[in-house]
């Protein structure tokens, strides 16, 4: 395999899952952003911790779609994130009622 074929596989599985997440992101109330990963959720807690000095986040998600380049079963029914980075969790705008095209 070339190089050249590598990067079309690669950008060939990124418009891949770029096509899912525009097919499925309706479905979600919450996107929530990690340092490693970005997800899609129908409900997430977040709770802080402290360990002395420091405060760690743990992030709890259901009914979630994870953005994953090399998973083969984005869809998961419960998420549990530790992190000691930011966490950005945004609410989706959820029209009345749609009409498909």
């Amino acid at each position: 395999m070339s190089a050249e074929d590598l990067e079309n596989y690669e950008a060939d599985a990124e418009l891949s899952l770029y096509r899912e997440y525009r097919d499925v992101v309706s479905q979600f109330s919450y996107v929530v952003e990690t340092d490693r990963r970005f997800y899609l959720a129908n409900a997430v807690e977040l709770i802080p911790h402290s360990s002395g000095p420091d405060v760690y986040y743990e992030v709890r998600m259901s009914d979630a779609w994870v953005w994953d380049l090399y998973r083969s079963a984005r869809f998961v029914r419960y998420v549990r994130v530790i992190t000691y980075k930011d966490v950005n969790i945004e609410e989706l705008d959820k029209p009345e009622l749609t009409f498909p095209d």
